[in-house]
């Protein structure tokens, strides 16, 4: 049975919300994801978040995609909203009356600089002579006593800069014992205490999921499991039948922390640990981090797995996708015979682009191109800056995402695709994003030792694996690849390799885990 979506002819499979803790664009996993169900024929409400600004709303195929504004009072920590006297006796509380004090100091010596240069070159425009001699015995005092009282604003300053950056950091004696004794006396539940910024996404996006009255939710990621498992419950208790789907990333034990303090991996670990239960399956990238997450978290079955993998490359007829491919070298400001490698992905020191920057000098001739979210990011500006430092800044390109049906296309222009990822436990267990996209573009891969990646580069031989870390051998891989690119590419003629390799064959696997969660009673029921 199928029921029929509100105000259209369309008929629906049933409703679904989907949420994620991004603004969705630079998604492709959460974009193809409510794009695809919703060419199968689920009603898919797509519930993403903006940090600054109003929030906003489009469709992406037959989904509807909105962007809710994100207040984040509760992300500040204690040591942000309060004065510590154990930490930095002397610091100012905090606000804005440090900087105020600091100005008000430098204001002071200048004044004091001034009236001593009137007294000098303008002395009939200060006054009488009398009170020259008093302005004279005043300075006397004043420059002094200003230039200690200076020093002393400069001295509470900086303590309350120390104080700001150990209390985010919260790594210090007090802090693990603080955090020790919520996870002794609160287990999974001390996360409403360690990170109770979490609480933020539930107010931002409890209610639009209640009105929204889904069959199904499907949370993408550790912090949307927890929002997703609360409205399941109240829906449930409610009386409506729901299903919750969570679509675990990454294995959060094994993260590099998204925020420079402590609390972050046990605070983020205790909250998954106690939504985990809720969720009616599980969906992840790789059979390695589903064994993981089926360990910790005691699952009763084995997570579903569905790959990072791209749209099959087909030419787009919406009437949204008029706009050309962007072509990479046209970008990069180089012709066709250029030596050009590519890396495309978020950035982040874990994944190896400060080793490619480090090779780059050793690379005669070739550039290198980075696709990346924000080409003005801090962090890709330092990268480029860098390679001005080395003499190759001429050869590395910043360059911004495309829409994910361009991806393939958009990368198949350069010669060679780099994964130089770190050692950490979430590179080691599954295929990323990246390499079946670079697979799909036919390019040549360098990929570091990662236990996964590196095992099916070897046995398909569609690339060179290298030490992680280790940039003479990340120069070595590279020169490898570019001297006899056609080798590699013919790993891609092996029959039905890249037929698995598409989002197409993985949203199948998706529609099958809906179509078996939710029964046509259960829609007819929450629709009434």
């Amino acid at each position: 049975m199928e029921t029929q979506e509100l105000g259209t002819d369309r008929p629906v499979r049933g409703r679904v919300v989907m949420l994620v803790d991004n603004k969705v664009e630079g998604d492709s996993r959460v974009q193809k994801a409510a794009e695809s169900m919703a060419a199968a024929g689920w009603d898919v409400t797509l519930l993403g978040l903006v940090r600054s600004g109003n929030g906003r709303s489009w469709k992406l195929g037959d989904a509807d995609v909105r962007l809710l504004p994100l207040k984040t009072p509760l992300a500040k920590r204690h040591a942000e909203r309060h004065r510590s006297l154990l930490r930095r006796p002397l610091a100012y509380p905090p606000g804005p009356l440090a900087a105020y004090r600091r100005q008000w100091a430098k204001a002071w010596r200048a004044d004091v600089a001034t009236r001593r240069a009137a007294l000098k070159v303008a002395p009939q425009a200060v006054g009488t002579p009398g009170f020259r001699r008093t302005e004279q015995a005043r300075l006397k005092v004043a420059g002094p006593v200003s230039k200690v009282m200076q020093r002393w604003i400069e001295l509470r300053s900086r303590q309350s800069t120390e104080a700001q950056k150990a209390g985010r950091r919260l790594q210090g004696p007090l802090d693990r014992a603080f955090t020790a004794a919520w996870k002794r006396a609160k287990g999974n539940r001390a996360w409403r205490r360690l990170e109770p910024a979490l609480w933020d996404y539930e107010l931002t996006y409890g209610k639009e999921i209640d009105a929204l009255k889904p069959d199904l939710i499907h949370a993408n990621d550790f912090r949307m499991l927890g929002v997703g498992a609360r409205a399941a419950v109240r829906a449930r208790a409610a009386g409506r039948k729901v299903k919750l789907v969570w679509d675990a990333h990454e294995f959060l034990p094994g993260v590099r922390p998204w925020e420079d303090n402590a609390h972050w991996i046990p605070g983020n670990t205790a909250h998954e640990s106690e939504f985990a239960p809720y969720a009616d399956a599980v969906v992840t990238v790789s059979e390695g981090l589903g064994d993981l997450l089926r360990e910790r978290h005691s699952l009763a079955e084995q997570p579903t797995v569905v790959l990072n993998a791209p749209d099959r490359p087909v030419e787009r007829l919406d009437e949204d996708d008029a706009d050309p491919v962007p072509d990479l070298r046209e970008l990069c400001g180089i012709g066709p015979d250029v030596p050009l490698v590519v890396y495309s992905g978020s950035p982040g020191p874990q994944r190896g682009l400060g080793d490619l920057v480090e090779a780059l000098p050793h690379l005669d001739g070739v550039h290198m191109a980075f696709v990346v979210p924000s080409p003005a990011a801090g962090y890709i500006k330092g990268l480029l800056a860098r390679a001005e430092e080395l003499g190759a800044g001429d050869r590395l390109h910043a360059v911004p995402y495309v829409p994910h049906w361009q991806v393939v296309k958009f990368l198949s222009a350069a010669d060679a695709g780099c994964i130089p990822i770190h050692h950490w436990p979430n590179h080691e267990i599954a295929l990323i994003t990246k390499f079946f996209e670079y697979s799909h573009a036919r390019l040549p891969l360098v990929v570091s030792d990662v236990k996964t990646m590196s095992e099916v580069t070897r046995s398909t031989g569609q690339g060179e694996v290298c030490t992680a870390e280790d940039v003479p051998d990340l120069v070595r891989a590279i020169k490898q690849v570019l001297a006899d690119p056609e080798r590699y590419r013919a790993a891609y003629d092996k029959p039905g390799l890249l037929d698995t390799w598409t989002w197409e064959a993985q949203a199948e696997v998706l529609d099958g885990l809906y179509t078996n969660l939710l029964s046509d009673r259960e829609k007819a029921e929450n629709r009434l």
